[in-house]
């Protein structure tokens, strides 16, 4: 099974009277979303279940993602993710993931970058030092496990298979 960790593009902080949970992507945000939307297209990390935040720029982020998907997935908007924000989401991804074989969570830090590095187990030492030095907006964790269902997660199980990070990415992704 796999397990795409996507942390939401950069957020819009220009209108101090917004609610933090309401924050839209801003002008650089929608583009790296749009990035990462096609490199996940290009290199078939499609999931066929989705959980989100239910904050606006999650929200957005995803919409920017199904747009290349060529395929349906399951989406579950959760609140959890965005109020558990200080704590991992291994409990939700166990209690929600089911048994998709590709399953994507687009949620906030530092709980993503705390999940990923709690799940990877093993990995290429240079993709595990770029994750564990920061996990910046629109990254991207690709984690496998051999697991059958998510209610079997356990820390330390996953073997780091990428980390992608926008700026690391060609607008033509050739």
């Amino acid at each position: 099974m796999r397990l795409l960790l996507l942390r939401h593009a950069k957020s819009d902080w220009g209108d101090p009277s917004l609610e933090d949970i309401d924050r839209p992507l801003n002008s650089r945000g929608k583009a790296a979303a749009s990035r990462m939307a096609r490199y996940l297209r290009e290199h078939a990390l499609l999931p066929n279940q989705v959980l989100c935040s239910t904050s606006l720029r999650t929200r957005e982020t995803l919409a920017r993602v199904l747009t290349s998907l060529p395929q349906e997935a399951q989406i579950h908007l959760l609140s959890d993710l965005y109020r558990q924000s200080e704590d991992d989401y291994l409990s939700l991804i166990r209690k929600h993931g089911g048994r998709a074989q590709n399953l994507m969570v687009i949620a906030h830090n530092p709980a993503t970058e705390e999940t990923a590095l709690s799940l990877a187990g093993t990995g290429a030492p240079a993709a595990i030092a770029d994750l564990k030095e920061k996990y910046p907006t629109a990254a991207l964790a690709v984690i496998d496990f051999d697991i059958a269902d998510w209610s079997e997660l356990q820390p330390g199980t996953g073997h780091l298979e990428r980390f992608v990070k926008p700026r690391d990415l060609k607008d033509d992704l050739g």
